[in-house]
C-alpha cells in the first residue's frame, strides 16, 4: 500500500462515523444508504490527490459525499421523502460546524449504545433512530405507554451514567 493510500485509509477511518451521519441523515433507506456511503468512499478515495491537507478532512469529505448524495437525489427525485438541495446545503453546513470534541462525544454516546441489549435496545431504535412517540411503541412492542414512557427514561439515565463514567481521552 502506498503512503497516499494510507494516509486516506487512516483519515477516513477517522471520519466514518460523522460521513455516515451525514448520509444518513438525508438517506434514509438503509440499503441506499449503504450504497451512497460507499460511492462516497470511492469517490473520496479516488479523488484523494485533489484534496488539501491544510484544509480539515472532514470538511473535504463531508463535500464529497454532498456531491454523492445530489447524484442520488436526482435519481430519486420523484421519491417525496427525499429532502431539497437547500436542506443538503443546510445539513451540510451543520455537520461542517460540529468540533472534535463533539465528535467524540458522538463516538462515545455510539459505544454506550451499543452496550445496551435486548428490549433497551429496541426502545432507543425505534424512539431515536425511527423516530416514534412511546405510545406507538407501546402498540408496536405490546406494552403501556407509561411503562415505555419509564424505560425510555431509565435508559437515558443509563446513557449519561456511560457517558460520564468512561469520557473518552482527547487526542
Amino acid at each position: 500500500m502506498d503512503q497516499s493510500t494510507a494516509d486516506f485509509t487512516r483519515q477516513w477511518t477517522a471520519t466514518l462515523p460523522k460521513v455516515a451521519a451525514f448520509v444518513g441523515s438525508m438517506v434514509f433507506e438503509v440499503s441506499d444508504r449503504d450504497d451512497v456511503l460507499q460511492d462516497c468512499a470511492l469517490a473520496a478515495m479516488t479523488s484523494y490527490e485533489r484534496y488539501d491537507p491544510s484544509r480539515p478532512f472532514a470538511a473535504w469529505v463531508i463535500g464529497v459525499a454532498r456531491n454523492q448524495i445530489r447524484l442520488y437525489l436526482r435519481r430519486k427525485s420523484n421519491d417525496p421523502h427525499i429532502f431539497d438541495e437547500d436542506a443538503l446545503d443546510s445539513l451540510v453546513d451543520a455537520f461542517a460546524r460540529v468540533r472534535p470534541d463533539q465528535e467524540q462525544k458522538l463516538t462515545h454516546l455510539e459505544q454506550c449504545l451499543e452496550q445496551l441489549e435486548g428490549r433497551a435496545r429496541k426502545l432507543c431504535e425505534l424512539r431515536y433512530a425511527r423516530n416514534l412517540k412511546p405510545a406507538a411503541i407501546a402498540e408496536e412492542m405490546n406494552l403501556a405507554p407509561n411503562t415505555v414512557a419509564k424505560s425510555l427514561q431509565r435508559i437515558r439515565e443509563q446513557l449519561r451514567v456511560c457517558l460520564e463514567k468512561n469520557p473518552l481521552s482527547p487526542s
